[in-house]
């Protein structure tokens, strides 16, 4: 890695690879613009499709077969992990180990044990570990925490989450997300997002968690089909609606289509959260409770807006103050530009992050302990703390995971 240029822009020759030609892949083409003179230099994927899919999108790259030639190749300064979960571990800790900084698509991992191992790994070895916690950098999230910085609706005390999955049937009952032994849950893949967000708006982790859920809807659906060498858009389309008329599910589906998850912060904050994977509509609703008032947000792309209460009356529609959403109208590419610029400024740079491995590693812990107590009765679990060497190295380095903590 080289760096060059003078003034407030300098240019790196950073050498980035891709694992995993998948449909999140996309996010490594924000690359070049998220630091000047960063590029894509190889790809990894271990199927054939996905590496012809890898020519097609970077003709310039280096396409490997294996992680193993990666490493061996050698060259490479920084590495973009975008395959399915049950993998993040054994890739993470080999480029780890390999003095590779790893960007790994949340989850971290998809058991508390391999979220450890891996966060272990990076403190043991000093390479720069980063979890793509896009979603703190979404504009719904930033201007609600912003309301809340300002003291807005005063400490907060209560956070409550709906979060209606449109898409889920799309998005998570036909490829390896409908599969718990490679997904463990959709409280990993699909809530940790909102955990993550749940901890930072409340400035404090989850230490004990209870959950419930079931498989109601496409659990009966028989209709099933093998999709490999297929990627989410070559099967998503906003006709495939109502639900139970779904076709082509993967063969296994044994996760959950409804799941919530309630929370005690080790702050004494209180938080719930809600999945449903059947509904009409998909976005996410967020309630932040606080001594002096309340926010609430209604849409959470551009053209929704973030209301605030904090005057005592009846129910209103109207906000006592309402901010509007800025950003993009449809998914988040704007909070993945700023999440890959954020990490490779810090990979360069050392820059401070407001995404950190220790808080991926506690939304891991956060839903995998809920699916282990909805699975379980719904036995009340408390999350146990990292080691006190791993927590040590996070602290030194300039990661700004909830401000003024470093545990």
């Amino acid at each position: 890695m080289t760096t060059s240029g003078t003034g407030s822009a300098p240019t790196t020759d950073l050498s980035v690879a891709v694992i995993g030609a998948g449909a999140r892949s996309y996010i490594a083409e924000h690359v070049p613009e998220a630091r000047p003179g960063a590029r894509i230099t190889a790809i990894v994927d271990t199927d054939e499709i996905g590496r012809a899919r890898a020519r097609t999108a970077h003709p310039d790259a280096v396409i490997h077969s294996s992680l193993d030639d990666l490493i061996a190749a050698g060259g490479i300064d920084a590495a973009i992990v975008t395959t399915p979960d049950h993998t993040h571990e054994a890739i993470a800790v080999a480029l780890l180990e390999a003095g590779i900084a790893v960007y790994l698509e949340k989850p971290l991992a998809i058991t508390l044990e391999s979220a450890d191992r891996v966060l272990t790994t990076a403190a043991e070895t000093g390479t720069p570990l980063y979890v793509g916690h896009n979603f703190r950098h979404s504009a719904v999230v930033r201007t609600m925490r912003e309301v809340i910085e300002r003291g807005e609706i005063g400490e907060v005390k209560a956070v409550w989450v709906r979060h209606f999955v449109g898409n889920g049937g799309d998005y998570y009952f036909k490829d390896w997300h409908a599969d718990r032994s490679k997904t463990g849950t959709l409280l990993l893949q699909k809530a940790s997002h909102d955990i993550d967000v749940v901890h930072y708006l409340a400035s404090g982790y989850t230490r004990r968690v209870v959950g419930m859920g079931d498989l109601m809807i496409y659990g009966g659906i028989t209709d099933r089909r093998d999709r490999r060498g297929e990627t989410m858009p070559d099967w998503f389309s906003m006709d495939n609606w109502p639900p139970l008329a779904q076709t082509g599910l993967n063969p296994v589906v044994d996760v959950e289509d409804v799941s919530m998850m309630m929370m005690t912060l080790d702050n004494g904050v209180l938080a719930s959260y809600q999945q449903c994977h059947f509904t009409p509509d998909y976005w996410r609703n967020y309630t932040v409770i606080g001594t002096e008032g309340r926010l609430e947000n209604v849409g959470d792309t551009a053209g929704g807006v973030v209301k605030v209460w904090n005057r005592r009356h009846e129910w209103q529609v109207e906000g006592d103050r309402e901010y509007p959403i800025e950003g993009v109208a449809s998914g988040h590419a704007d909070a993945d530009l700023l999440t890959m610029r954020e990490f490779l400024d810090h990979v360069v740079d050392g820059a401070p992050t407001v995404v950190s491995p220790i808080a991926a590693r506690e939304a891991v812990a956060a839903g995998a302990l809920a699916a282990a107590s909805l699975r379980d009765g719904s036995r009340p679990l408390d999350v146990p703390e990292l080691p006190a060497h791993v927590l040590e190295h996070f602290s030194r380095v300039s990661t700004n995971h909830i401000p003024g903590r470093t545990s």
